[in-house]
């Protein structure tokens, strides 16, 4: 607001003489203002310079360029200063209303009368700097003491004090405390800040019309009925399943409608398709959605034992559910298949799913991978062959975050998701990273985050609050947690694959035992579409991610 702030840009150079000259010689405890627009009822201001003088008074001052005269009508005139013919003028009216309009706009205002503070010292002056004024120039509105010329430049500041205690010295002098209520009344109410979540839902705006835009390619695509989406993370692959999954349920291209099944492997991913298509027509909701235990208690199974039976989750299950998909009835089989995050899925799953099938010869498979998130130490794959479509655009996350993962990426993205905030890296003793995490997101809830757009997520061991979320709530109320609570959310990278929150902390609070440590560090850095911090040693994050990773995190 001061002179001493951000320094205003002018449409006139006389403007700009002006301001500096006055920059230069008034008081410290003196603030300008320059080019001020105030709308009242009766008309629009412009005010060219504001001199708020503690001690003194408050002035509103006019300047007219060029070379001004006045004719012995008393009209003014102009001419040069961006002007090709003379034109009429009238700068003590302006500079007059001028202040009286501010004067009204700010004794108006609640701040100023429920402080009971009385009127102050206000006045106005006319400057003209490339105009030479004598020394008994006036006229009835505008004596000698109120305007200054181009011979008046040198003592302008004091001639400026001068003005307030001609015009206005029945009023009290302002006050330090009255010179801030002023500026601070100036700036507006109840104004609108700078947030990060307004520029968050600018960006994801853009991203959902590039992603809706990118399932115009189911449409080429719609005689495929054995299909390949490949994409890296941020290309819209979830997005295009849902969509793909309402488009058959319904009926697309003059196609009859179908009976689809929307599988994937997380929990938190098939919450997310749940909650997507509960609020859709139910011509749009396919017959099936869920994860693979889901469609495994679907057919009637509903005893499971601990996640770490290997045998039993990947080839005991599987072998049971297939013989129960060729039990299934034709009316509870499916026209079509649809697999998210299908590199995860163990191969004798595939065989259960081609089962469920109506036709398996005919039967639409629609498969959905990126093979850089295995994140599981199984390997499977379709037992039909696929015809491959290839995602190679980045819309979901920032530049700045696709640029920090891009190597760990199965192939070269194209970078459409906007700019935002740098990637930060938080170098930390591995030990010491859970607390630094904590730090961090408190950090981000400074910044205007709202919880509910943050996630802290662990490479190692749970956070303690995901553990007991998990206890209090079970594996349905902590899944629900991500998208009910405003809150912000704790997990780990291993149950997010497919899930995105706009700001991430990924916290490297150990080494996965995993082979896919790899993997889990590209899913994790993945996962923030607007704003990602992560926390941990810095030799670490180089040794899982490699030395291009860590270049472009800044390590050294």
């Amino acid at each position: 607001m001061g002179h001493l702030g951000e320094r205003p840009r002018f449409e006139y150079e006389s403007e700009r003489i002006v301001w500096e000259r006055l920059e230069r010689t008034v008081p410290a405890d003196t603030d300008l203002i320059a080019n001020l627009r105030l709308t009242t009822q009766k008309k629009d201001h412009e005010l060219d310079i504001i001199v708020l003088m503690p001690g003194a008074g408050i002035v509103v001052v006019e300047v007219k360029g060029g070379s001004v005269s006045v004719d012995e009508d008393g009209r003014w005139w102009t001419s040069g200063e961006k002007r090709k013919s003379r034109s009429r003028v009238r700068p003590v009216e302006q500079a007059r209303d001028g202040k009286y309009a501010l004067r009204d706009y700010v004794e108006r205002d609640a701040r100023w009368r429920e402080s009971s503070r009385s009127r102050v010292r206000w006045g106005h002056m006319v400057v003209l700097p490339f105009t030479d004024l004598a020394d008994d120039f006036a006229t009835p509105d505008c004596p000698r003491w109120a305007i200054s010329g181009r011979g008046d430049l040198d003592d302008l500041a004091e001639r400026i004090r001068e003005v307030v205690v001609r015009q206005e010295s029945g009023h009290r002098v302002p006050t330090e405390d009255d010179i801030e209520l002023i500026e601070e009344i100036l700036t507006g109410r109840h104004l609108p800040t700078r947030g990060v979540s307004a520029e968050a839902d600018e960006r994801e705006a853009v991203a959902d019309r590039l992603t809706q835009e990118q399932a115009t390619l189911l449409n080429a695509a719609r005689l495929i009925h054995r299909l390949e989406v490949r994409g890296g993370a941020g290309s819209g692959k979830t997005i295009l399943a849902l969509t793909q999954a309402k488009e058959l349920t319904r009926g697309r291209g003059g196609r009859r409608p179908q009976r689809v099944a929307l599988v994937c492997y997380s929990i938190g991913l098939s919450e997310y398709f749940k909650r997507q298509l509960a609020v859709v027509p139910r011509k749009e909701r396919p017959a099936f959605v869920g994860c693979f235990e889901d469609l495994a208690r679907e057919w009637g199974i509903t005893e499971f034992p601990e996640r770490n039976d290997t045998e039993f989750w990947e080839h005991g299950l599987a072998a049971r559910m297939a013989e129960l998909a060729a039990q299934l009835p034709q009316g509870k089989r499916f026209d079509s298949v649809i697999v998210d995050e299908a590199q995860d899925f163990a191969d004798d799953w595939w065989l259960s799913l081609m089962r469920a099938l109506k036709d398996e010869e005919t039967g639409g498979l629609y498969v959905y991978s990126d093979e850089n998130q295995r994140v599981f130490s199984r390997f499977g794959k379709p037992p039909v062959p696929l015809v491959p479509l290839v995602l190679d655009h980045n819309l979901r996350n920032t530049r700045q975050i696709a640029t920090a993962f891009g190597p760990l990426t199965p192939m070269r993205m194209t970078l459409r998701g906007g700019d935002g905030p740098d990637v930060e890296f938080r170098p930390c003793e591995t030990d010491d990273a859970l607390g630094v995490a904590d730090d961090e997101v408190d950090r981000l809830l400074d910044e205007g985050w709202q919880p509910r757009d943050v996630a802290l997520l662990t490479l190692g061991s749970r956070h303690p609050i995901q553990k007991e979320r998990w206890d209090a709530e079970g594996q349905t109320g902590y899944w629900r947690s991500f998208w009910e609570n405003d809150d912000v959310f704790y997990g780990h990278v291993l149950g997010c694959k497919g899930l995105e929150r706009r700001a991430v902390v990924l916290c490297a609070n150990a080494k996965p035992d995993l082979e896919r440590a790899t993997e889990m560090l590209y899913v994790g850095m993945s996962r923030a579409t607007d704003r990602l911090v992560i926390v941990g040693d810095p030799m670490l994050i180089r040794e899982i991610g490699g030395d291009q990773v860590a270049a472009r995190l800044g390590l050294s």
